[in-house]
């Protein structure tokens, strides 16, 4: 475009900002990841809803269904690092964090990083860590940060810890507190494949493994961006309300002792923004909503030990909920960009 101004002509050039759609960086990461992790579509599309979310991830499933492998063609797939800590209950704080070692040539110390300073990080079977072992993920979970011997370390975003617990092997455990849980923004499982699933895994694994030929198919800059546009995602008012009596449902339902808290809230606001945005629209229906209030409120829900016995699970619970709380009625026009 040209501009005359006292007779000189000026060239003004716009700069146009690239929009980045989570529903098509989702279906690239979806699509590079199934050809490793086959058949847990809907696993991996709550994973995404909670990297968006800012948020982490708990995996309570046996050993042996993919755990691992989903968590680093996550990170394969968005050109992030990945480490894992193998939570055992000799493990220290230090072993996650990281020291600060003296060097002998310089006079100094210095702090050599533990494997929590990566953008995806596996706590395998965290439940076998002391409890003083799991605080130690607590504030990186929170606030990004470490905090070693007074200085503060930021951490590289998109940060995301994925952490796994056996629920059949109890012996030698230390069960996450509720404080801990409350932490994690989702929890679900994986499950066992399909017959036709794993006779398809089989065959990728014939020659070698799939998942040493993962190249990224994201940027870790477009995935920062995603994560900014799911803010931006409308929630009608009804919407909002449906939610929270849910939420309060929860804190008065006869079965349960404790139900979930004003962070659950907070938490199924934001994933209800991301699925909505992860399935190409920029509002949020109650459907969406649906589609995330179980792996975000079973994990936060402490049950009587009565409705224990009569073998209630907090699952069961949610769901009658869900099937309670009458499903607002939306206007049929959407709200504009």
């Amino acid at each position: 475009m040209k501009v005359r101004l006292e007779g000189r002509i000026f060239h003004v050039f716009k700069r146009v900002t690239a929009v980045v759609d989570p529903s098509s960086v989702a279906k690239r990461i979806v699509a590079n990841v199934e050809q490793v992790v086959v058949g847990k579509r809907q696993p991996l599309i709550l994973a995404l809803v909670a990297w968006l979310c800012e948020g982490h991830i708990l995996l309570e499933d046996v050993p042996g269904v993919a755990k691992t492998i989903m968590a680093r063609a996550l990170a394969l797939s968005v050109g992030c690092t990945f480490k894992r800590i193998q939570c055992t209950p000799d493990l220290l704080p230090s072993d996650v964090t990281g020291v600060n070692v003296y060097n002998q040539q310089t006079a100094q110390f210095e702090f050599r990083p533990g494997p929590i300073f990566a953008q995806i990080v596996l706590a395998d079977e965290i439940n076998r860590a002391t409890p003083r072992t799991q605080a130690a993920l607590l504030e990186a979970m929170a606030e990004g940060r470490v905090t070693v011997d007074g200085v503060t370390y930021p951490l590289a975003p998109p940060f995301l810890v994925i952490a796994t617990q056996n629920p059949i092997d109890h012996e030698g455990t230390f069960p996450l507190p509720e404080a801990q849980l409350d932490r994690f923004l989702m929890k679900f499982s994986l499950g066992y494949p399909t017959w036709e699933d794993e006779l398809r895994m089989l065959e990728l694994l014939r020659k070698r493994h799939p998942i040493e030929t993962l190249q990224p198919v994201v940027t870790a800059d477009e995935l920062r961006q995603c994560q900014m546009a799911v803010r931006d995602v409308h929630v009608d008012g009804k919407v909002s309300q449906y939610l929270l009596q849910i939420v309060h449902e929860t804190r008065e339902h006869p079965d349960v002792a404790l139900g979930a808290s004003p962070r659950a809230s907070i938490a199924l606001y934001r994933t209800s923004q991301a699925m909505a945005a992860l399935r190409g629209r920029n509002y949020v229906l109650p459907d969406d909503v649906k589609r995330v209030a179980p792996a975000v409120l079973t994990h936060r829900l402490i049950l009587k030990p009565e409705s224990r016995l009569r073998k209630v699970t907090a699952t069961a619970v949610v769901d009658e909920i869900l099937s309670e709380v009458a499903v607002p009625t939306l206007s049929p026009e959407p709200p504009t960009p």
